[in-house]
Formats: structure tokens, C-alpha cells, sequence
């Protein structure tokens, strides 16, 4: 049997109050979307330029982390102070854009803005196509 990784949950086995993963800055202008074909839950949503975690999705698994090319993604309790509204933007723009279950092409800025800081005026409340 293939190991889990050390936040998934086997079933029957007690859940603590699970703490979503969050979509920082770095995400923006980039939209890489390793992230989300290693989701096991839909809990990725797509915007125009980034993507955001719902947090009453979220199962805590943390598998998404690793998989960001970008180091966009933290967990709740660990987002960069200059970061903290994220948590907010994540669940508010949830409701509104669509599911991403399946991995797209990054963005054709994604090479350009990947290693760019302070990109918070780049950001695009707009919805995503999602899939």
C-alpha cells in the first residue's frame, strides 16, 4: 500500500479541525496548475490570472504545496505576515469562480512574473474559464 502523505486521514481514523492551504501572491500572473492535478478534492477554483483554495473544501492533505513551481501556496496558520489578506481573497473568490479539477497550461506571462515580487496590482478579479 502506498504511503499517504502525513496530513491525509485513513477512513475511519479521527479528524482534528482541518486548516485550509491558501493561494498567496506569487500565483498571480503565473496560474502554473501542478497544484491542481494533484488535488483529491475540487477545492481549486479558477481566476483570470491566479487560483484560490476554498477553504470548506480544503481537506488539509497539503499534497498541493510541494507541487507549486512557484511557492504560492501556505498553510493558514503559516501565511507571510505581507500576505494575510489572501486568506480572505481565497475564500471570497471560492464562491465566485469555477472549479479546476484538471491542470491547464501556466499562464503566457507565467515565465516573465514567476520570480516577480509585490504583483498584488497585477491581480485580476475576473473569473476563469475552470473545467
Amino acid at each position: 500500500m502506498e504511503a499517504l502523505p502525513e496530513r491525509v486521514f485513513r477512513r475511519g481514523e479521527e479528524r482534528k479541525p482541518t486548516m485550509a492551504f491558501i493561494v498567496c501572491e506569487p500565483c498571480i500572473k503565473c496560474k502554473f496548475t501542478d497544484c491542481v492535478d494533484v488535488c483529491p478534492v475540487a477545492c481549486f477554483h479558477e481566476g483570470a490570472n491566479m487560483l484560490a483554495i476554498d477553504p470548506d473544501e480544503c481537506i488539509d492533505c497539503g499534497v498541493c504545496v510541494d507541487e507549486c513551481p512557484v511557492t504560492a501556496i501556505y498553510p493558514e496558520d503559516e501565511v507571510p505576515e505581507k500576505w494575510q489578506k489572501y486568506i480572505a481573497l481565497n475564500a471570497q473568490y471560492a464562491k465566485e469562480w469555477p472549479v479546476i479539477e484538471e491542470g491547464k497550461d501556466p499562464l503566457p506571462t507565467a515565465d516573465e512574473y514567476k520570480d516577480v515580487e509585490e504583483k498584488d496590482g497585477e491581480f485580476d478579479p475576473a473569473p476563469g474559464e475552470g473545467n
